[in-house]
């Protein structure tokens, strides 16, 4: 007994966090979804009508989760990919193989904010590096985050920057994989492609699970490039979910629908994810269960 209160006084500090800036702050948003508050006036009790309003009388919600939608479908794939591509290049024995690693996953380490304002700049229709890039061809580029054609194009390539942390969970998955399998494989007459379909891809299936839910979760979280690059525009074309949220919270001050735009976003992210955990028994290969089986 005395044991298990020391253990509850040492994780105090972390509960009582939790409860008072996580839980009570999350059951307040839900409570304060069936209110209608604008900050400044009292809150009035509306029961569903926000949740009714958002499906039936708001063509924004409709546009944002479109937005939202295209960004996870396109950018989580090929930050996967992209990761994994980066993951087997640095995984070869070459050398300087510290100092590449470390630049491909310096990029994961820096604000979010600093990479949306580096990022603006690069886009630039005049000035920008990838314009003059696309001159040195004979091409004349956009004006990437004033059209609403690239705009959201431009975000989801802007993705690929922050890799490194995905990078850096497929490499050492690579790592681990047992090198007798290929050499088995070598054996029968497996060339590279073959290793790759039935021995790399089958191995790091629960990471590239992993890194699939992790990568929806947040692709459906997105707000700061869109906040500080092109504030939703240009025509809504980059209005995120989670922008979208932001500014009927703290610019319409509708603080009781931006409440039902979050629990909703919950539950999308929710259902996606109870979907990907059915859906990972047919594909995700775990060698531990296999062995016990």
């Amino acid at each position: 007994m005395r044991q298990t209160i020391e253990g509850y006084l040492f994780i105090s500090p972390w509960i009582i966090g939790f409860i008072l800036f996580t839980f009570l702050p999350v059951a307040a948003s839900f409570v304060m979804s069936f209110f209608n508050w604008r900050l400044i006036q009292a809150p009035v009790f509306v029961g569903v009508e926000n949740y009714v309003n958002m499906f039936t009388a708001d063509p924004l919600f409709g546009q944002s989760l479109q937005v939202t939608l295209i960004y996870v479908v396109v950018a989580v794939p090929l930050q996967l990919a992209f990761a994994l591509f980066l993951a087997m290049l640095l995984n070869q024995r070459v050398r300087l193989l510290p100092f590449f690693r470390t630049v491909f996953y310096l990029p994961a380490v820096v604000s979010g904010v600093a990479v949306a304002v580096l990022w603006q700049w690069l886009y630039h229709p005049d000035l920008g590096l990838i314009n003059e890039m696309l001159r040195w061809f004979g091409i004349k580029g956009p004006a990437w985050l004033v059209s609403p054609q690239w705009a959201l194009p431009a975000i989801i390539f802007m993705s690929l920057w922050t890799v490194g942390g995905t990078m850096i969970t497929f490499l050492a998955a690579l790592q681990g994989i047992p090198q007798h399998l290929y050499e088995a494989a070598e054996l029968d007459g497996a060339g590279e492609r073959a290793k790759f379909w039935h021995i790399t891809l089958p191995m790091l299936s629960p990471v590239i699970f992993f890194n699939l839910v992790l990568g929806i979760i947040v692709g459906f979280q997105t707000f700061t490039q869109a906040y500080i690059m092109t504030k939703g525009g240009p025509l809504n074309a980059t209005m995120f979910y989670a922008l979208y949220l932001y500014l009927n919270a703290f610019n319409f001050l509708k603080m009781g629908y931006a409440s039902a735009l979050a629990w909703v976003l919950f539950l999308i992210i929710l259902v996606i994810t109870i979907a990907q955990l059915k859906l990972s028994r047919r594909w995700v290969y775990y060698e531990f269960e296999e062995a016990r089986a």
